[in-house]
């Protein structure tokens, strides 16, 4: 694949959720030529990846969230709700959704999302400036390697003649990578893998057949209680399936359901001082952890009655997270990776629930006596052929050990977190050389810096190559205490998609060194007069605006007030004397600070949109 151009390139591999997101906001930040290339290796998967693509997500599958927090925008919340109402093409669409008016609470269907991220990418390519251009291509990116001038990508493609794949090096001045889940085999299912009863992924096309082809009276296990799961008994009871169900769970854990006008909010709650005392074993951090956690859920009923018993767990787990940091650095590495192993399915109950449409079938099955859905609790042991073609599975509970006979068996488990195991080529490539390292601290991910650079052996950037996504779910949860899923959920990739998008736009444009004098910059400008304070804040507002638009007209008369404005800052002791320079270390200092006030998880979404004031905007320039 030659260069268009002098253009710079930007590869992006992955173009799921995490890498479509990357590019819309690569499209909408570039001021200079440069070709965004959107590498997938399965053409179902292209923006959507596997959470979302339309052959894995029937119609009875919705979001576990709200239709109002799934705009890939977190700064305009009801983006998607938006789409779905005036842009969808719904020629297709079954009842109810087709005359389904959406509101931001309204549960939607999984499939659809694919068309909005597509609708999105669409859009923002064509809105980009001049020479700003969008490449998608098929193929795997199975190696890496790193250059003096940039990074070359092995890229594996199938052959048109079913011959051996073929294989072409692409050069790319930035590589991101938002390659998504990996997946292990279970090792309690190592016998039945290939099994026609064997269902390992409830979101491929496969095992969605399987599922919606089986006999209403049958039997089915399904492994694991985490939310996936309810996807799939969810679909089983929609459809009529009158046999049992049996959810088996290793904890137990069941997930709460949002209640009727459920919305977002995150809560000021004390941190849990007993909490940063030094560790000392686990019975006496869980004995402190219970008891912090039932002070915090009692204040919160007590001081705050309009907020729900459905969601007070949510808003206190949420609260939280800005002290979490402080309290994991006290937990030695061993410890920390065991309570997560330990309590991963636990803390994601706690953290999040799911929207009515799909619980409460679920629920009013598991609550009468003869209903079909069963929570069997233990750890499975393993998974082996009964007779007919059916499977046995055996399961450790408390009571001692029991025996599931079912016609299909669901598995729902089996994510591979550490990434010294992971099976894609490219992933054990970037281990081998060193230029990727598994998360030290959880055994989760890879090592990043705050801005999400990849780290060698050595802790600094191996190159120009950037994670998204699933593969910072550990520097997530170290660095910002976000735990379960939302170490790498949708939430974590808006604002991921954001930040990297805008550092490589900064690095392409200006280089390291303005980069470099940035943060010592704006903090230079907060000790100056009060003139250039206010110009500085009037800088950072408009640079937060033109990130937020999508319109390339609206974006280039930003930009010109913008310039305006760094020009009118005038000489500040410190900072360079020549004119040229020091706008653009300005340049580069607000666009960090508007990134940053982009990317505040302190707020909600919608409290974050009226804290950059951006709905009067758009009623200024409406």
């Amino acid at each position: 694949m030659s260069r268009t151009g002098s253009r710079s390139r930007v590869l992006i591999v992955g173009a799921g959720l995490a890498g479509t997101a990357t590019a819309i906001r690569l499209l909408c930040f570039a001021r200079r030529p440069v070709e965004i290339v959107l590498l997938e290796r399965r053409a179902d998967y292209r923006s959507a990846g596997l959470a979302y693509h339309r052959e894995g997500n029937p119609w009875d599958h919705v979001f576990n969230i709200q239709a109002g927090r799934m705009s890939v925008f977190r700064e305009d919340v009801l983006d998607f709700v938006r789409w779905a109402n005036t842009e969808a093409d719904r020629g297709d669409w079954p009842a109810p959704w087709a005359g389904l008016e959406f509101t931001e609470q309204s549960p939607a269907p999984r499939r659809i999302f694919q068309d909005y991220l597509i609708d999105r990418l669409a859009e923002a390519a064509r809105e980009a400036g001049p020479g700003v251009v969008l490449v998608e291509e098929d193929g795997e990116a199975v190696d890496v390697d790193v250059r003096p001038r940039g990074v070359e990508v092995t890229v594996r493609r199938p052959s048109a003649d079913g011959r051996e794949p073929e294989c072409e090096v692409i050069p790319a001045d930035h590589v991101v990578l938002a390659t998504g889940l990996e997946l292990k085999e279970p090792p309690f299912a190592t016998e039945v893998l290939a099994h026609p009863s064997f269902v390992r992924n409830p979101y491929s096309a496969d095992g969605v057949r399987k599922l919606m082809a089986l006999p209403p009276g049958a039997t089915v296990a399904i492994v694991g209680s985490v939310l996936s799961a309810y996807d799939s008994a969810g679909l089983l009871l929609r459809r009529g399936h009158t046999g049992p169900v049996h959810l088996i769970s290793r904890t137990g854990t069941l997930f709460r359901t949002y209640p009727d006008g459920h919305e977002h909010e995150v809560l000021r709650l004390p941190c849990p001082k007993s909490l940063l005392e030094p560790y000392r074993g686990r019975a006496d951090f869980l004995a402190r952890v219970r008891s912090e956690w039932e002070t915090a859920c009692s204040s919160v009923a007590r001081q705050r009655p309009d907020v729900l018993p459905a969601v007070v767990a949510e808003r206190v787990t949420k609260a939280w997270e800005p002290y979490l940091p402080e309290i994991i650095e006290r937990i030695p590495s061993p410890e920390l990776r065991s309570l997560l192993d330990e309590f991963s399915t636990v803390i994601a109950a706690f953290r999040v629930g799911a929207v009515q449409y799909t619980m409460t079938v679920i629920e009013r099955a598991m609550a009468a006596a003869d209903g079909p859905v069963r929570l069997l609790v233990g750890r499975v042991d393993g998974i082996g052929p009964a007779g007919s073609g059916r499977l046995v599975v055996s399961v450790a509970t408390p009571e001692g050990p029991r025996s599931v006979e079912a016609d299909l068996v669901v598995c729902n488990v089996g994510r591979e977190g550490d990434y010294g195991k992971a099976r894609q080529p490219l992933w054990r490539r970037l281990v081998g050389k060193g230029i990727a390292v598994p998360h030290d601290r959880t055994g989760r991910g890879v090592e990043v810096d705050a801005e999400g650079a990849l780290l060698g052996r050595d802790g600094r950037p191996a190159g120009p190559l950037w994670a998204v996504g699933v593969p910072r779910e550990g520097d997530e949860i170290v660095r910002n205490g976000r735990t379960g899923a939302f170490a790498f959920n949708l939430a974590a990739i808006k604002n991921h998609s954001v930040a990297v998008a805008a550092r490589v736009i900064e690095q392409l444009e200006y280089g390291d060194g303005p980069a470099r004098n940035a943060s010592p910059c704006a903090r230079l400008i907060s000790n100056t007069e009060d003139a250039v304070r206010a110009c500085w804040e009037e800088a950072v507002l408009l640079e937060v605006r033109r990130l937020a638009t999508r319109s390339r007209n609206e974006r280039e008369l930003l930009d010109s007030r913008l310039d305006t404005c760094i020009r009118s800052v005038g000489e500040v002791p410190a900072l360079p004397k020549d004119a040229s320079r020091r706008r653009r270390l300005l340049r580069v200092a607000v666009n960090r600070a508007a990134v940053e006030r982009l990317t505040d998880v302190s707020v909600s979404p919608r409290q974050l949109r009226r804290q950059l004031n951006l709905e009067n905007s758009e009623q200024r320039e409406g």
